[in-house]
C-alpha cells in the first residue's frame, strides 16, 4: 500500500472567510501547547513536519482540505495522532465553524478525547467516535444503511440480529459480517466470521475480530463509538486498514448521518480497505 501523508477533509455550509477565521483561532478548536509526546519513544517527532490548510468551494458548500505532511504509518505517533486530528478537525472545527464554540484542550487540563487517547494506547483496539445533533435513532439507521456510507458492493442484510452481509472492495479486499448484538438505537456489533485481504500476508486477517458501534447521548447530543476489535498495532493491516476507517467513520458515516448523503466506495470504485 502507498505510503502517504495523512489528510482529511471536511465540507461546511458556512462562507470560506469564516471557515479561514476559524482554523486562525487555534484556541478556540485545538490549543497552542510545545511539541512533546510521552507515549512515543522519539518525543519530537512532529519537528520538521507542517500542517496545511486548502480551502475551496465545492457544491455550494466550502470545504477544508487538511493534510499533516510528514505525519505517514511509518511514524511511532501516527495512529493517535491521525485520530487525535480527525477528532479536533471533524469534531471540534467544525463545532467552532458552525456554532462558534468549538472543543479545545482545557487549560492545564485533559479534555474528554484525551482522557480516551490514553485509553486507546492502552487498550490498542482501533477506535474512533463522532459527536452529533442528530437523534440516537437516526444514528442507529445510518450505521445499518451500510452501502450508503461504507461500500456499494454489499450483499445481505444488515438489519437485525444474525442478518450476515458481505462486502466486497474490487479483488483487494473481501469479508463477510454477522450482527451478534443489536440494541435498537444502543449498540451494534458485527462479527467477521470470513475475510481475504489480498495485500496481506495473513489474508484472512480480519476473520473473527468484532467490530462495534456504541451509541449514546451527551449534553443533548449524540456520541458514537466505533471499535475494531482485533485490529491492533502489531498486526499487519493495522495502519492502512485503521486509517481507512477514520476516513469512513469521520467523513462518509458523519455525512450521512448530517447530510443524508454519505461517501460509499461506489460499485466497481477506488477502494480505501
Amino acid at each position: 500500500m502507498k505510503t502517504s501523508d495523512f489528510t482529511t477533509t471536511l465540507l461546511v455550509d458556512q462562507s470560506p472567510t469564516k471557515v479561514f477565521s476559524a482554523i486562525n483561532n487555534v484556541r478556540g478548536w485545538w490549543s497552542v501547547l510545545d511539541n512533546y509526546f510521552n507515549f512515543t519513544k522519539d518525543k519530537n517527532e512532529w519537528k520538521g513536519t507542517k500542517i496545511s490548510f486548502e480551502i475551496s468551494q465545492k457544491d455550494m458548500k466550502t470545504q477544508i482540505r487538511f493534510t499533516h505532511l510528514g505525519l505517514v504509518p511509518e511514524y511511532e505517533c501516527y495512529g493517535i495522532c491521525r485520530d487525535s486530528w480527525s477528532n479536533y478537525i471533524n469534531n471540534s472545527l467544525r463545532e467552532l465553524i458552525i456554532t462558534g464554540k468549538g472543543q479545545p484542550n482545557p487549560k492545564g487540563a485533559r479534555n474528554a478525547y484525551q482522557e480516551g487517547v490514553s485509553k486507546i494506547i492502552k487498550e490498542q483496539d482501533y477506535k474512533t467516535s463522532i459527536t452529533v445533533t442528530a437523534s440516537a435513532h437516526e444514528v442507529f439507521r445510518s450505521i445499518n444503511s451500510i452501502s450508503k456510507w461504507w461500500t456499494e458492493n454489499l450483499d445481505g442484510s444488515s438489519q437485525k440480529l444474525n442478518d450476515e452481509f458481505v462486502v466486497r472492495f474490487g479483488n483487494v479486499h473481501y469479508s463477510r459480517q454477522k450482527l451478534v448484538e443489536v440494541i435498537p438505537d444502543r449498540k451494534i456489533v458485527w462479527l467477521v466470521t470470513d475475510s481475504n485481504l489480498s495485500w496481506l500476508k495473513d489474508k484472512n486477517e480480519w476473520t473473527n475480530t468484532r467490530i462495534s458501534f456504541e451509541i449514546l447521548n451527551k449534553d443533548n447530543k449524540t456520541q458514537m463509538h466505533f471499535t475494531h476489535i482485533g485490529l491492533i498495532p502489531k498486526i499487519e493491516c493495522y495502519f492502512d486498514c485503521s486509517n481507512a476507517w477514520s476516513q469512513y467513520i469521520q467523513q462518509s458515516l458523519l455525512s450521512l448521518i448530517t447530510t443524508g448523503k454519505g461517501q460509499p466506495d461506489p460499485k466497481d470504485g477506488k477502494t480505501l480497505i
